[in-house]
């Protein structure tokens, strides 16, 4: 029996080209004739344009066009659409180039092209643009109100829309409760970090009408119909080719307005254009992530059952609405927010609406750490009114396992699978939790400053199935597709529409294929993003590349299989049910001996000596793969923190997770997304957060101001699995790129909140800084 590959760890293929230098990223590349695009943004949070006079910049030697917005909507510029369309939802236009108004510090008002990047940007400083400034709104739920400034005509009162779900009676929970816990709780702004910022590199062909954009994305196909739509330019003659691309965390989903301006550019100049983001235009200009503030009720009875769970919450857009803007803090949050447990009463209203700050879309967990982390927050209050362990708390209201169904929750969406009371359980004795609880109490008695925190979780991933995406909203198909071809040797290539950004794509999906063909990884090559190559796919976000891609590749394989059985049947002059497929070896039924090797049967595909003309020759297959149901991977976290009394300083001295993704191809890729994950929320927990002042500037802009999680900073974390195959999808993934950060805010946040019991303080608002944390030991908050 061969050695299965599936579940096994295999090293990235795709690291030795990147740790050493040798990866191709867009700003690499050079074409001839490339020009250079830089972008003038407004140093205004809302300001109307008054003039811009461009004469002195297009004087300049060496600068070849200066654009404006009105330039590119005479040229037939379309505004950036909105991909998620909910029901009476309110868009104000978004152009690539600010028309008349500046609606935020960053937006674009003028593009310069030149010959070199150092004229273009010096060209900026030529020109002159009078603005008027306007009264300005950050604030999502201020910008509601009576008097605020109003961004777009479209949206009355800055409401781009008004959403709401629920399940059960609420009101009558929150009537017929012993308890009721009132919050308003604040999810903050943050900012992505990719360590390659955006890029972009256009190149029209005069002579065929062929236009190609090499950019940073996540998403080839989608970003082609959204160009497509912006610019008018057929789909077959567009291309998008996305090389090497080094981090994205949801921020490079989108299509944005400089990659529309540099397509345009090269229209009409008839010569390649690049444009590079620099790392102050990146806290400015790129998506922003989380911003809602909620006000939560909480119905309890004195047992610690939870009964209901109320939430409002507003949901900072910025300034115009981005492309899957609306979907996440809809559907990716409030179905999410009856997380692991039973509670039958659930209801939430979300208003997102419109600041004059950075557009706000899909960060890492979109969504779902929103959820967890308002919920989480809220089960530790009531294990705090009702001076019970938050984990008794937890237990009395978990979903019991599911493993061999699902579970229908009452706010729509039905869980794939989950043992949630085993993961709870688990985590709580890895991590030794009652010695822990004892460890705390001797601390104390010592003065020290010690909290333990338990987040326990599920979310959603997998976005599919198609039909229901689309009634959900979705404006493009959120399928995979894959195709896989056997060359005549027996190497085989996967082209598949998911495109990696660092989750090791090249390595898992060749694991696919190589355990199910009987074949060895290296034999196996995975082509992706490039639409001229590749199928239409919806690309890599939410965690759905395994639950969705992979298992498109899955598909593909069996295809192959069962094509290369009819070849081995003549082959082996045997019926085709007959036949058996196992470790690489076609063989008959009862007899071993008489059977040939997978790589021979691909020979006999292109160069056929048994097989008879009726016969299809070729070995390839393609498969387009939509799921039945989302998938919904679970866990807990258990994390224990020591506040320095000092300095506020918090320290986290031990981290443990169980969590669930389903079936595992490779755990050292799991393994190495579980810990990005947890960092990544532990950053939002204690350092990260996007601020901006009164007037719209943003005070964080950049990694000066903007405080990143560093390794230092951490522990060895303790992690395991708990696996329950998803029964969505014939490999049984899940999906693990988010889990981390959706659980691992709401666990060091309430370690936190436990340190300061003893301080009386029931709550602080995140990042819980130093010196947040100091003023609120000594009451000075």
């Amino acid at each position: 029996m061969a050695t299965q590959i599936i579940g096994s760890t295999v090293k990235r293929r795709e690291d030795p080209r990147l740790i050493t230098g040798n990866g191709t990223y867009t700003d690499n590349m050079t074409l001839p004739r490339m020009a250079y695009l830089t972008i003038l943004r407004s140093p205004h949070a809302h300001a109307r344009i008054k003039k811009i006079d461009a004469s002195k910049a297009r004087a300049m030697p060496g600068v070849l066009a200066v654009y404006t917005g009105n330039d590119l909507k005479n040229g037939g510029v379309n505004p950036i659409p909105v991909g998620w369309v909910l029901p009476d939802i309110k868009i104000g236009p978004h152009y690539p180039l600010a028309l008349d108004t500046a609606r935020y510090t960053g937006d674009g008002i003028a593009a310069v092209v030149a010959i070199d990047r150092f004229t273009a940007q010096d060209a900026l400083d030529l020109i002159d643009v009078d603005y008027e400034p306007l009264p300005v709104v950050v604030n999502a739920e201020k910008a509601t109100q009576p008097g605020a400034p109003q961004l777009h005509p479209e949206a009355a009162n800055n409401i781009a829309f008004y959403w709401k779900i629920g399940g059960g009676d609420v009101e009558r929970a929150l009537a017929e409760a012993d308890g009721v816990i009132k919050q308003r709780l604040i999810n903050q702004r943050l900012i992505p970090n990719a360590i390659e910022p955006r890029a972009a590199l256009a190149d029209y062909q005069p002579a065929t009408g062929q236009l190609t954009l090499y950019n940073t994305n996540q998403n080839p196909h989608i970003i082609r119909l959204l160009l497509a739509l912006v610019l008018g330019q057929p789909e077959h003659k567009l291309r998008i080719a996305s090389p090497d691309v080094g981090g994205g965390f949801g921020s490079k989903i989108y299509l944005y307005a400089d990659e529309v301006i540099a397509c345009f550019a090269s229209k009409q100049l008839g010569r390649p254009v690049k444009w590079t983001e620099e790392r102050t235009e990146n806290y400015k200009a790129t998506i922003h992530g989380r911003d809602h503030v909620s006000d939560v009720q909480i119905a309890y009875k004195k047992d610690g059952t939870i009964t209901g769970l109320k939430v409002k919450t507003y949901a900072n857009q910025g300034a115009y609405l981005s492309v899957f803007a609306p979907l996440v803090p809809t559907f990716l949050y409030g179905p999410m927010l009856q997380g692991p447990y039973t509670i039958p009463n659930v209801f939430v209203e979300v208003y997102g609406t419109n600041t004059n700050t950075t557009p706000v879309d899909a960060y890492r967990g979109a969504g779902r750490p929103e959820a967890t982390y308002l919920l989480e927050r809220m089960v530790d209050l009531v294990a705090l009114e009702l001076k019970m362990d938050p984990a008794d708390v937890r237990r009395k209201n978990i979903i019991p396992p599911f493993l061999n169904g699902v579970y229908q929750t009452c706010m729509a969406y039905a869980y794939d699978s989950g043992d949630y009371a085993g993961n709870l359980e688990r985590a709580l004795t890895n991590a030794g939790y009652v010695e822990l609880r004892k460890q705390q109490a001797e601390a104390r008695k010592q003065g020290k400053v010690v909290g333990i925190g338990i987040s326990t979780y599920t979310e959603i991933t997998g976005a599919a199935p198609a039909q229901v995406a689309a009634s959900l909203g979705a404006a493009a198909a959120l399928v995979e597709s894959a195709l896989v071809r056997v060359f005549p040797l027996g190497k085989v290539q996967v082209m598949t529409g998911s495109h990696a950004h660092g989750q090791g794509h090249e390595t898992t999906f060749a694991q696919i294929v190589a355990d199910q063909l009987g074949l060895e990884v290296e034999d196996v090559e995975v082509v992706h993003g490039d639409t001229d190559r590749i199928p239409y796919g919806a690309g890599t976000y939410g965690s759905r590349s395994q639950a969705v891609g992979g298992a498109a590749i899955y598909v593909a394989t069996q295809r192959v299989i069962e094509k290369g059985k009819k070849l081995a049947a003549h082959m082996l002059e045997a019926a085709e049910a007959d036949l058996v497929f196992e470790d690489g070896k076609y063989s008959v039924k009862g007899v071993p001996s008489k059977a040939v090797k997978f790589t021979d049967v691909a020979l006999e595909a292109y160069w056929p000596r048994k097989v008879p003309a009726d016969v299809e020759l070729g070995l390839e297959a393609t498969a387009v793969f939509n799921p039945s149901n989302f998938t919904f991977p679970d866990g807990t976290h258990v994390a224990m923190v020591e506040v320095d009394p000092d300095t506020g300083k918090v320290t986290i001295t031990k981290y443990v997770c169980v969590d669930d993704v389903g079936k595992v191809i490779n755990p050292m890729i799991v393994e190495g997304q579980i810990h990005g994950g947890i960092v990544q929320g532990v950053g939002q927990a204690l350092w990260e957060g996007a601020v901006y002042d009164d007037n719209g500037q943003l005070l964080s802009g950049s990694m000066m101001d903007y405080a990143l999680p560093i390794a230092s900073y951490f522990p060895k974390f303790e992690t395991s699995r708990n696996e329950t195959p998803s029964p969505v999808n014939p490999l049984g993934a899940k999906g693990a790129g988010e889990a981390g950060t959706v659980a691992s805010t709401a666990a060091v946040a309430n370690a936190v909140m436990d340190a300061l019991k003893p301080f009386g303080v029931k709550h602080i608002d995140m990042p819980l800084t130093s010196e947040k944390v100091w003023r609120a030991m000594n009451g000075k908050l």
